[in-house]
């Protein structure tokens, strides 16, 4: 019996008409391939984009700032996107705003993203900036400040920062924990 429907199989694959199979086949490894083309170029546009955002909060926070104290920035950026306190995505934490009571209005958590409009980066300070956000975000470099999830120029003394621990002060910006 076994022998028998071996032998049916055997004959009817070679009695069927194997064009219809082919197209289908070849169809669905085009069909896959254009999905995973089409996916990796959503993850790159993803990348791309908060590379931008990164390498905006590194442009605008610390361009003056010495390439240790540009790093810092943007570890701190990473590191609340780690955290489970704060959004998920690079852009999200750059551009977050949390309600100010005692201003009765939105504060963006770096304060270049309220400004109506900021200048084109450009030049040498815009590509270094691009550099250590490629270098950040990538992971390209042993991180220094792990965990450090708050900074501020030390121009201020922001209320937030009594009872944080300070860990470092890189240019003009202090480090808390």
């Amino acid at each position: 019996m076994f022998s028998s429907w071996r032998i049916r199989a055997r004959l009817f694959w070679h009695r069927f008409d194997k064009a219809p199979l082919i197209v289908v086949l070849v169809v669905g490894i085009v069909a896959a391939g254009f999905g995973l083309l089409l996916r990796s170029m959503s993850a790159d546009s993803a990348d791309r984009r908060s590379l931008m955002c990164l390498a905006l909060n590194v442009y605008f926070e610390a361009r003056g700032e010495p390439e240790a104290g540009q790093y810092a920035v943007a570890e701190v950026t990473m590191n609340r996107v780690a955290s489970p306190y704060y959004p998920d995505s690079v852009c999200e934490v750059v551009y977050q705003k949390n309600w100010d009571p005692s201003r009765k209005r939105y504060v963006a958590a770096f304060s270049w993203t309220e400004f109506q409009s900021v200048p084109e980066p450009h030049g040498k300070e815009w590509r270094r900036a691009w550099k250590i956000a490629e270098d950040v975000y990538y992971e390209r470099r042993e991180p220094k400040l792990a965990g450090v999830l708050n900074y501020h120029t030390n121009r201020v003394d922001p209320s937030w920062s009594q009872g944080k621990k300070p860990i470092a002060e890189i240019g003009k910006h202090r480090f808390y924990k």
